[in-house]
């Protein structure tokens, strides 16, 4: 958002406004990275679960997936489809697509990846939308819309790239 550098209207009117202005650049420049945190730290903080070392998924989490975690869909459980693959592609997109949120790298892409995971999430747990899944949801679609904003390698490569 450019700064209007006129000057104010004269008297409570012109202050209001400049205030308002200012309000609206400091958070069109702080809203961006404040939303992609918000949202990276829970997935983050569950994607350390899964791992029992490098690159070694844990046995607890495979458990999950091929044991305990059901897909309720029109009022009937079913499976995990491949529930090794999906232990493992679960635990390295929630270590992967927060990482790439807080750079800012990737991030539209990482913010659809994590609201699909959501909505997977949302199948396995449906009584969690009131309570995570629904803010989750809010915050990946609110950064896929306004994108990473001014604090982010995706405006750092872009501006690079426009220059050159």
């Amino acid at each position: 958002m450019p700064i209007d550098l006129s000057p104010p209207a004269a008297g409570w009117p012109g202050l209001v406004r400049g205030l308002m202005d200012l309000v609206a650049t400091a958070a069109t420049a702080l809203a961006p990275p404040v939303m992609r945190i918000a949202l990276a730290l829970p997935f983050f903080r569950s994607g350390l679960t899964r791992w029992d070392g490098w690159f070694h998924v844990s046995d607890s989490t495979n458990y999950l997936f091929s044991d305990l975690f059901r897909l309720h869909i029109l009022g009937q459980d079913y499976p995990i489809p491949f529930p090794a693959l999906t232990a493992t592609l679960t635990a390295m997109g929630e270590i992967t697509l927060p990482i790439l949120l807080i750079l800012g790298l990737g991030t539209r892409f990482a913010a659809l990846g994590l609201l699909a995971m959501t909505a997977v999430i949302q199948l396995v747990q449906p009584e969690g939308w009131q309570n995570f899944h629904l803010y989750w949801a809010a915050l990946a679609l609110g950064i896929a819309a306004v994108g990473p904003g001014a604090l982010s390698l995706d405006r750092l490569m872009s501006s690079r790239l426009t220059q050159g």
